[in-house]
């Protein structure tokens, strides 16, 4: 949604593109404002209405003036990009990602309500932080250097054991997740590093997967934690900059004459 939604407002996509990509998430989009206030604004049903269909977002979007977005991926511990206690940013920890228009002063929170139906929550967000900015190269060093480090300190701690099926268990993990289009023009390094950040993130699942032959006892379990806490932050990391740095480059694209 970030990437696509900064490149159609760029004009480096077609809405019916952007529209089509949003279904590999979910065959059926709904879009709802989150307070009344922020529904007659920008001409979007209530929180108590009908939801409307994401072609309709999209006008709003337009309307509020939205330029390139944001990603924000918080976890427990980790808000940066929510702004403080909000009902956006309450939800958005609570899903675990969210999109940001800081120039509308706007934030998306996706929601699966059902089998197939993807809800969007639209919020006023006001002023936030400025976005950190993190180079795509040192994302991309910082994640590779996250797993060499979480392997060796998993080999010390005794952790690290193989099982059968893990290779498979690795790409039917990898295999599940949806592998959405992207518009034309974005960096291919960037769409390299999303591809390692999700094998890294599927290892990381089954390596926290306590089936037997992994790490049972409480201490081994604490210690795979926070051993695997900094690769898993390193991937959110990456994946924000590197959707950061396909906005970037569409924008830049854009300004061009």
């Amino acid at each position: 949604m970030v990437v696509w939604t900064s490149a159609w407002l760029h004009g480096a996509a077609a809405s019916d593109d952007l529209l089509d990509a949003l279904q590999t998430w979910a065959e059926s989009q709904e879009v709802l404002a989150a307070d009344e206030d922020l529904a007659a604004r920008l001409d979007l049903p209530g929180p108590q209405e009908t939801p409307a269909g994401p072609a309709l977002l999209l006008a709003a979007l337009r309307k509020a003036g939205a330029g390139g977005g944001q990603l924000v991926l918080p976890v427990p511990g980790d808000a940066r990009g929510l702004g403080g206690s909000s009902p956006f940013a309450k939800l958005a920890m609570r899903v675990g990602e969210a999109v940001v228009l800081p120039q509308a002063g706007i934030g998306l929170v996706p929601q699966r309500i059902a089998e197939g139906i993807l809800r969007w929550t639209v919020f006023g967000i006001g002023d936030l932080p400025p976005a950190e900015h993190l180079p795509i190269g040192e994302a991309e060093h910082g994640m590779a250097s996250a797993m060499r480090e979480a392997a060796s300190t998993l080999v010390d701690l005794g952790v690290a054991k193989h099982r059968p099926g893990v290779r498979e268990e690795i790409a039917q993990t990898i295999s599940a997740r949806p592998a959405p289009p992207w518009p034309e023009g974005v960096p291919q390094r960037t769409l390299r590093i999303l591809q390692r950040a999700t094998e890294v993130e599927a290892i990381l699942w089954v390596a926290t997967d306590d089936a037997p032959g992994g790490a049972l006892s409480a201490s081994a379990i604490r210690g795979r934690t926070e051993a695997l806490r900094p690769l898993f932050d390193a991937v959110r990391a990456a994946r924000r900059s590197s959707v950061a740095e396909m906005v970037r480059v569409l924008g830049d694209h854009a300004e061009k004459p």
